[in-house]
């Protein structure tokens, strides 16, 4: 055995977890230190026949030698084929079947249904369960999806990924947006707990002191967002979050990246941006998922709102301007939209979703 078997060998009985690699590995550098069979066997507590195996199949095979061979128990008695029409059969629906009773299939009465229809003779749910989790057919959430009827899609995309991607050198680019209504209500959340002790929050039926609405922006260049928190949300309000960030950035033109709402496009708001070195680059219809505020806004919901009970909005909006610090603080240029997304390979609208 040359010098370097002799370490992969030591570094083999150090670091290994499998038992039957280390115990094989031992043998063989016993073996190598001139350790006899019985002494190996007195040793390891193996028979001799094990000893002297693995110190041939080492001769023959080398390291690969160490590695086990499982048999993989007893053969399975449903075939590959009727594991695939079973993970079939489990992503139809009862009503594919005229089964009326009722709309999804859980895993007892989908044994049942299989047995039915003679796919398997007898099937219980632990063995449907890993036929299902070894097909990759998960138990999911239906989810819905909205058809934008713009038939401008493709190209107002394109135009608001080329923003993000190269923002003009002339100006920045700012996503615009609002978030709200913010009620005074109980808000669920999550946090940790001692298991089976969640926090309990009051039960309100009753919506008091009204709603208040944010009106947000958030500045791809610095990463930072500014936003003001109003009674309405109308044409009035929006233009004057449009003429703080006017101010804010004097010599340069903004792009302001906007969904549909009809404040967005009054005609004193048009005439504003008109006057005063600003474009507003609309969103296509129901593709809000493209402003890249909206995922601040999640953030927003989920670490400063989600889990508390405010009792004013004096309280709450405390609360949202503390985040805010907190988030503007390390803020960081945005980049990087949805770079392995399928929307950059699209060349028209998807009809339905994927």
């Amino acid at each position: 055995m040359s010098m370097e078997e002799g370490r992969r060998l030591q570094r083999i009985s150090r670091t290994a977890k499998d038992p039957v690699r280390l115990r094989r590995a031992i043998v063989v550098m016993m073996s190598a230190q001139g350790q006899s069979v019985p002494d190996t066997t007195s040793l390891m507590q193996v028979s001799a026949d094990y000893v002297r195996d693995v110190i041939h199949a080492f001769n023959e095979r080398g390291f690969e030698a160490l590695d086990p061979k499982w048999s993989g128990g007893r053969p399975r008695t449903i075939g590959s084929q009727v594991r695939e029409h079973i993970c079939l059969i489990a992503r139809t629906s009862p009503a594919d079947w005229k089964i009326t009773a009722f709309s999804t299939w859980s895993l007892t009465k989908l044994a049942e249904h299989l047995v039915k229809q003679k796919v398997v003779p007898a099937m219980s749910r632990e063995t449907l369960r890993r036929i299902l989790r070894e097909g990759k057919v998960s138990w999911q959430t239906t989810t819905t999806w909205k058809s934008s009827n713009d038939p401008d899609f493709i190209a107002k995309m394109h135009r608001i990924l080329a923003l993000y991607d190269t923002p003009p050198s002339d100006g920045r680019v700012v996503c615009v947006d609002e978030f709200g209504p913010l009620n005074l209500l109980p808000r669920k959340g999550k946090a940790w707990r001692q298991a089976g002790s969640p926090r309990r929050l009051r039960a309100a039926y009753n919506r008091y002191d009204g709603v208040m609405h944010m009106l947000a922006a958030l500045d791809l260049a610095t990463g930072k967002m500014y936003y003001r928190i109003r009674q309405r949300k109308r044409w009035r309000e929006f233009l004057a979050l449009l003429k703080s960030l006017r101010t804010r950035w004097p010599g340069e033109k903004l792009y302001v990246v906007l969904d549909n709402f009809s404040p967005h496009k009054h005609p004193n708001v048009r005439t504003w941006v008109a006057a005063n070195n600003a474009e507003l680059v609309f969103l296509p219809t129901y593709g809000s998922w493209l402003n890249w505020i909206e995922s601040e806004f999640a953030a927003l919901r989920y670490f400063a709102l989600n889990g508390t009970d405010h009792r004013s909005h004096g309280e709450q909006n405390a609360a949202i301007a503390a985040y805010m610090r907190w988030r503007n603080a390390p803020a960081e240029p945005k980049s990087n939209f949805a770079p392995d997304s399928p929307i950059r390979t699209w060349t028209e609208y998807p009809a339905l979703a994927a």
